[in-house]
């Protein structure tokens, strides 16, 4: 099974391009990130006319996740549990930044977009570290119930883990991404068992998913690496092989992310 994440960064502006990188690389499931669309506002029948099952979560114009299988796709799920609402206050709501179901045979996998955290000292960055949390939880959960469970927590992960994830440490002195807290909220994901799969293959530094438009990060190689493919110890032993489509940065309309790839074996 082929199985990808990608930041579209708004569906409705790169509908061709996913439906032309689907049939490029023989995409079995998308993860999809970033809708910026309620499910009415997309046109998912090109989707379904192409072979996939689809299933999208949106509340408006912001945030927004999405799942594309042609291996099915069942047991949806739109939040995960405990998950903190924001604003978090009597005016909050659970916002649509996760979204999971089970494809092929057994595989659970989670589109996940973890919010950016905006800046130190802000609520959002609080509101980002208990959201970890509530992943890492459900982690913890999926695995207690069954140690053997083949399950992916994929998308934006909005944390450079390491120091080889950013183009330029100095850059981010006092900003978001980078700083102990994310990193030790993501290596609690890592440790709940789900170890990033394609890092091994793909190692750094330089190897980036993210070039902010500004200032020409992207012919410049001033990235970030904040995408991932978190597996669990089932499907740890059952990765074939990997690669980051770092050509789906290139050309006009592009994603200021691009795809991260990868295939498993899915025997019973």
């Amino acid at each position: 099974m082929r199985i990808a994440t990608w930041n579209i960064n708004s569906l409705r502006a790169r509908m061709d391009r996913v439906l032309a990188f689907l049939e490029r690389h023989d995409i079995d499931v998308l993860a999809l990130q970033e809708l910026k669309a309620k499910p009415e506002q997309l046109d998912l029948t090109r989707f379904e006319e192409a072979g996939y099952e689809v299933a999208v979560h949106g509340l408006n114009q912001w945030n927004g996740v999405g799942l594309i299988s042609r291996v099915g796709l069942s047991d949806v799920r739109t939040e995960l549990p405990a998950v903190p609402t924001w604003p978090e206050d009597e005016t909050g709501v659970v916002e649509a930044r996760a979204l999971g179901a089970v494809v092929g045979d057994g595989l659970r996998i989670w589109s996940l977009y973890v919010p950016n955290g905006r800046e130190l000292g802000h609520p959002h960055y609080e509101y980002k570290l208990r959201w970890y949390e509530a992943l890492r939880a459900e982690g913890v959960r999926e695995l207690a119930a069954e140690a053997s469970a083949r399950a992916v927590l994929v998308g934006d992960f909005n944390v450079a883990p390491f120091d080889e994830d950013v183009w330029d440490m100095e850059a981010f002195a006092d900003k978001t991404h980078v700083t102990p807290p994310e990193r030790a909220a993501f290596q609690s994901v890592v440790d709940a068992g789900y170890a990033d799969v394609v890092r091994a293959d793909h190692p750094g530094p330089g190897v980036y998913t993210y070039w902010d438009y500004q200032a020409l990060r992207f012919p410049k190689k001033e990235g970030m690496r904040i995408d991932f493919v978190l597996g669990s110890p089932a499907v740890q032993s059952a990765v074939t092989g990997s690669f980051i489509d770092r050509e789906e940065r290139k050309g006009k309309g592009a994603s200021d992310h691009v795809p991260v790839i990868l295939d498993i074996e899915v025997g019973p």
